[in-house]
């Protein structure tokens, strides 16, 4: 699909959408739990339907509703030989691998899970969590991008090790793993943490299922044993930080002042951090009323550490075009291995836009405002780079093209039509 941004909104206000990342994590609790739960999810995309689709392979009962998910546990057996479609869903797979790991083998009733992936789902690293479930004893192929991507246990408990700086999302999957077991599990992390917050997301949602977790003081060891998930009855998703990004950014960069309601100012998402980036541009942010508004205002470079935020860097960076200065954004090196080295891909889309942009191993520096031009860019497959040429075509001089738009469906499916409903306008066509 090619998606093609003739106007730009014009401000406004918008619902943020529900969080993909604490949806994935309810469901996966959800269909462990001791009896039914009522996710309230007011919209679903391409990664969040494939996380429900997984757990429906592996025995629950899961039911769309207009505002949300119905969860009937999967029990105590799974099917025999489950099939987990993880589309392009990198959390999907890292979040499953190490429950169907647990799950399978035994007397669960089944003796192997198979794990397929699209896109570049199968380069994307797994480890150091593929060597851990090794040790344990999982039965995994020596070639991790083997398709599909066979599994079976069940691994042993006790004492779990990773390195904690290529993905919080290893780390995840183990916790949510560890009720699961048979006997207590303990897990230590060394080195830098990356996306600290992702962590701090999974434990909130595994202590909203009844789990009790014991943390270390610096957050390097997780202890717990094993347990039965609670169900709620009712949980309801939190709107998302990471898309809401966007909005905000328009409204920091646009003419107009844009309002998104529906945020948690006290969430665990890491990327509500990104008022705190646009402050530090110059951007006026005011909360009032339980939503946020971003006003226009003269803008300025600045330096960053994006390490802990990865995911607004495509966004942050088209802002960073439209400041007076240099700004430096650091930690940009797991940029490489999402689902398109974005690091790459923001580079050469903001510099087909016009933009002075550069980038180095760790850090990627933009020195804003120089006009940007209308142009067509490429999304690279991902959805992070849809958001960053609606971005950009705010500051650009003429229409902005992005082909392969439809990667946008992975996070946010409505995203044309809530441009529309900000006052922007835009054609599609088929590709």
């Amino acid at each position: 699909m090619k998606l093609t941004f003739t106007a730009p909104p014009s401000g406004g206000t918008i619902a943020a959408i529900p969080s993909k990342s604490v949806a994935h994590r309810m469901l996966i609790c959800a269909a462990f739990a001791d009896k039914p739960t009522f996710i309230q999810c007011t919209s679903t995309s391409a990664d969040i339907d494939a996380t429900a689709d997984c757990m429906r392979a592996l025995g629950a009962k899961i039911i769309r509703a207009h505002n949300g998910f119905h969860v009937t546990p999967a029990g105590v057996s799974m099917p025999a030989e489950p099939i987990l479609d993880c589309g392009e869903s990198g959390s999907t797979l890292r979040f499953l691998l190490p429950v169907a790991a647990t799950l399978t083998g035994g007397t669960s009733g089944a003796s192997c899970a198979r794990f397929v992936r699209h896109g570049r789902l199968a380069q994307r690293p797994l480890s150091p969590l593929y060597e851990e479930l090794i040790r344990h004893g999982a039965h995994l192929p020596e070639d991790p991008t083997t398709e599909p991507l066979p599994v079976s246990g069940p691994i042993s408990g006790g004492e779990f090790t990773l390195a904690a700086n290529v993905s919080s999302q290893f780390i995840s999957g183990l916790l949510m793993a560890f009720p699961l077991h048979k006997e207590p599990c303990t897990l230590t992390l060394s080195g830098k943490i990356e996306s600290a917050d992702y962590i701090r997301i999974t434990t909130a949602v595994m202590r909203r299922f009844g789990m009790k977790i014991d943390i270390s003081e610096d957050e390097r060891t997780y202890s717990l044993s094993p347990c039965t998930y609670r169900s709620p009855g009712t949980i309801a998703v939190e709107g998302d930080w990471s898309n809401a990004a966007l909005w905000l950014v328009m409204g920091a960069i646009g003419k107009a002042p844009v309002t998104v309601t529906g945020l948690n100012p006290d969430s665990p998402q890491g990327d509500r951090r990104i008022l705190d980036v646009l402050r530090d541009f110059g951007a006026d942010v005011r909360w009032q009323g339980g939503a946020v508004t971003v006003s226009p205002a003269p803008l300025h470079g600045t330096r960053l550490d994006a390490s802990q935020i990865p995911d607004l860097v495509p966004v942050i960076a088209a802002a960073a075009c439209a400041a007076e200065g240099e700004t430096v954004i650091r930690g940009i090196g797991r940029l490489r291995i999402k689902e398109s080295d974005r690091a790459a891909a923001v580079t050469d889309m903001l510099s087909a836009f016009g933009a002075d942009i550069t980038t180095e191993e760790e850090t990627m520096t933009v020195r804003g405002r120089k006009p940007l031009r209308g142009c067509t860019v490429s999304s690279w497959n991902d959805h992070r780079m849809v958001m960053c040429a609606a971005a950009a075509s705010m500051i650009a001089d003429g229409t902005v093209s992005v082909t392969d738009a439809q990667a946008i469906n992975k996070s946010y499916p409505g995203f044309s039509e809530d441009f529309a409903a900000m006052g922007g306008r835009y054609t599609k066509e088929d590709a």
